[in-house]
């Protein structure tokens, strides 16, 4: 069941656009992620669905019932969801009278307060932190603090934005924890927005991509990472071969696409004569150097160009008449005993080719 939808939404600030005609639709129950480089429009986006702030343009409804406009509706919707903003604030006092204020605002009675803030510590794993100052806490205890908080009135929308991005990876680790935690136990309807790409991938349901304020591509993690539908989703989610092209042969779903003076070959539904791109993942090009026999359809030689170690893994492009990236783990690259202006052979198979339409 649809939770939350947008039709059209657009908004703008001095009447500069920060979000362009947005349509999403929400389900009950699930976790949507929101991805995007730093002013694609991500925090207002939330911001607005939140009921914060009223758009410009278009509708949101809630639930069914479109509370765009109506003052009663959207004070009424707002105590159905909640917001963990990315510098969450405390109050300056113990963690247990932090998480109980919303609880207080609406008037609970003492014993239902108890209750619900305890199960809110217990699931964000504070339960022994109740007496202590709020104030004193590090950024992930603090931050743990504002989802029991938010928590605790029991939303039937959660909206998080950029739950980690101020963390070290341990806090990160702990606060990732609590929410694959509140989403196994609470089944809870959440939205995040996050630049961290690899968060999106490990909780999320579907993703969204939002670039220029305008949302380019809603799938599942494997659709968004390993299948973009455009250049700039491409590029944003790392694939970093881009091979400008033409299909110059299809047999079946078998298509030969010339890449300057190469061809690569791919699976794709695109017919003879098509100018394309030709993505393919950095991790799926396979480095050998003899010709050893392969089921891989493409098979290029070429000049290594430059080397470069990034952490436990290795970044090796070659010029195969294209620029190609590689990457393999530094045990490997010791193994082959690679060196800048060595003769390489970069394979990869055809179905880890994907192909998409070439725009002017």
């Amino acid at each position: 069941m649809v939770l939350l939808e947008t039709l059209s939404l657009r908004h703008e600030y001095d009447g500069r656009p920060v979000l362009i005609d947005v349509n999403l639709r929400i389900n009950s129950g699930e976790v949507f992620a929101l991805i995007g480089p730093t002013g694609a429009g991500k925090t207002t986006l939330l911001r607005l669905l939140d009921l914060l702030e009223t758009p410009t343009f278009g509708n949101i409804h809630f639930n069914g019932v479109d509370v765009t406009n109506s003052s009663r509706q959207r004070a009424e919707t707002r105590r159905r969801m909640s917001f963990v903003q990315q510098r969450p604030i405390v109050f300056t006092m113990s963690v247990y009278d932090n998480v109980s204020c919303g609880l207080r605002w609406r008037r609970e009675k003492n014993e239902t307060i108890r209750k619900k803030v305890d199960n809110a510590l217990e699931l964000v794993n504070l339960a022994d932190y109740r007496n202590r100052n709020a104030k004193k806490l590090s950024g992930g205890e603090t931050q743990r603090v504002a989802i029991a908080r938010a928590l605790v009135t029991e939303p039937e929308l959660l909206f998080l934005d950029e739950p980690t991005a101020n963390l070290d990876p341990v806090s990160t680790a702990k606060v990732e924890e609590v929410l694959a935690r509140v989403i196994r136990e609470r089944k809870a309807t959440i939205m995040m927005a996050t630049h961290n790409m690899s968060q999106g991938q490990r909780i999320a349901d579907r993703i969204g991509v939002l670039i220029g304020g305008k949302v380019l591509q809603i799938g599942s993690p494997n659709d968004i990472f390993c299948l973009p539908t455009n250049m700039e989703v491409a590029e944003f989610v790392g694939v970093e071969n881009i091979l400008k092209g033409t299909i110059i042969n299809k047999d079946d779903n078998l298509v030969t696409i010339q890449v300057n003076s190469s061809t690569v070959q791919a699976i794709s539904d695109y017919e003879k004569g098509e100018a394309v791109y030709a993505l393919i993942r950095p991790e799926d090009v396979i480095f050998t150097l003899a010709k050893n026999k392969t089921s891989a359809r493409n098979v290029f030689e070429g000049k290594i160009t430059k080397i470069a170690s990034v952490g436990p893994l290795v970044r090796i492009e070659v010029d195969c008449g294209f620029p190609l990236l590689g990457v393999i783990t530094k045990r490997s690259a010791e193994e082959l005993g690679l060196k800048v202006g060595g003769r390489i052979r970069a394979n990869s198979k055809a179905t880890a080719v994907h192909v998409i339409k070439r725009w002017a």
